[in-house]
């Protein structure tokens, strides 16, 4: 359906779209931790799956409890290939993140994957881990989140769409309402950008 035709529904019926909050940043840098050039360079398509891959945590808060995710989305087609969910926000959950992400996709070698300098992204543990499957590493530069504006577009839905329209509770229900919509973005939500196609639907058109 047409974008204006939907607009004047809208505005026939009196609705009104949610509006995306601004994020706050709060950035932990690790001190001595290894820093890698920009390769993506605000660059944010592909041509083929596994080209470039953009990363990143959020946080939610639920009473006096924060849920930390950490996810990966193929810039091909805007698929979220990989997420982790936890209560600690430490190495370990981008690194179990990545575990699943190259488990799915065997064939990586070339893959440029780009973050901020998050205290879990110039670790040598992720330094480590990334290259032994022939993937490079890229990072925004500090404090500029422009350069990974890609990432935090997806967690800016997730929240506006998935998470602050309900009254959440627990962490439990935090955890099944961002699943939930990790699964309704990938195969549910079609994107202009993709012809209309969902991120699963325009991989497959692809694969064909």
């Amino acid at each position: 359906m047409n974008h204006k035709k939907v607009l004047r529904l809208m505005q026939k019926l009196g609705l009104q779209a949610s509006i995306r909050r601004k994020r706050r940043f709060n950035m932990k840098y690790q001190v001595g931790g290894r820093v890698a050039e920009n390769l993506l360079k605000r660059d944010f398509t592909a041509d083929a799956p596994n080209q470039k891959w953009v990363t990143d945590v959020t946080q939610y808060r639920v009473g006096e409890c924060w849920l930390y995710l950490s996810a990966i989305k193929d810039l091909f087609n805007n698929e979220i290939v990989a997420y982790q969910l936890s209560e600690r926000n430490d190495n370990e959950l981008v690194l179990k993140t990545f575990a699943k992400a190259f488990a799915k996709q065997k064939d990586v070698s070339g893959l440029v994957v780009h973050s901020d300098q998050g205290f879990q992204y110039t670790s040598h543990a992720y330094h480590d881990t990334l290259p032994k499957v022939g993937a490079q590493i890229s990072m925004s530069r500090r404090g500029n989140c422009l350069d990974n504006a890609s990432m935090e577009s997806f967690f800016s839905h997730l929240k506006t769409e998935g998470l602050y329209p309900y009254h959440i509770r627990s962490l439990a229900e935090a955890q099944s309402r961002i699943e939930k919509y990790i699964r309704f973005y990938n195969q549910r939500r079609p994107k202009r950008k993709l012809n209309k196609l969902t991120p699963i639907e325009y991989r497959r058109q692809f694969a064909a």
